[in-house]
């Protein structure tokens, strides 16, 4: 594949959509042809079962089902969608991947991390990004700007407690110690502009 796999994590209101656009224009500037998606979804099939995944109760979905329906979207997801971007030499940015369930389903939600990459392995083929970057924010701003972003209409996710969405920051950032080749912590408390700077400093390497 001859593209670059790009993903944006953090916690909820951390401006990962928001970085994601502005990092693709950025990219664009340098002559690179560039794919925005999302997930859950980003796919027709990926977006059909977001809605499931989204809308409803907290308790709609145990962490295990929430497991197997986040890696059947991905499935599809990377197979109708990313896999074929990269083939054509397409730069990629996802706004969450595969470390988004290791988080919420996985630290927070009690699920084996093994568990979970098992079925990523057989679901997406083990597809891991080129650099993911951690947009970190503390809890209450995180949820403050979400409250701002939605309007009052959130999802099951910003619905949960603070010291779940505690646990998923605290899993994000083991995972960029852990393997610190292919993550970046990326102070999310900056100016856009400031957050769109970094991100690009923190990809100079990969750069042409």
């Amino acid at each position: 594949m001859n593209g670059r796999f790009l993903s944006l994590e953090g916690g909820e209101g951390a401006g990962k959509s928001t970085q994601a656009r502005a990092l693709a224009t950025a990219l664009e500037s340098r002559g690179l042809t560039v794919l925005v998606t999302r997930e859950p979804g980003g796919s027709e099939g990926a977006e059909a079962i977001r809605t499931l995944l989204m809308q409803g109760d907290v308790t709609r979905w145990g962490p295990r089902a929430e497991s197997l329906l986040f890696a059947a979207a991905r499935s599809d997801h990377v197979d109708q969608v990313i896999r074929p971007a990269l083939e054509a030499g397409k730069w990629v940015i996802t706004d969450r991947f595969i470390d988004s369930t290791r988080a919420y389903q996985g630290a927070a939600g009690g699920i084996d991390d093994a568990a979970i990459m098992a079925l990523h392995g057989f679901g997406s083929r083990g597809l891991l990004p080129d650099r993911t970057f951690i947009l970190d924010l503390p809890v209450a701003e995180g949820v403050r700007r979400a409250g701002i972003r939605d309007g009052g209409m959130i999802d099951r996710f910003s619905k949960r407690s603070e010291h779940f969405h505690a646990d998923v920051g605290r899993a994000f950032r083991t995972f960029a110690a852990r393997e610190p080749g292919r993550f970046r912590i990326v102070d999310a408390s900056r100016s856009p502009g400031d957050v769109t700077a970094m991100l690009l400093a923190e990809l100079s390497d990969l750069l042409p």
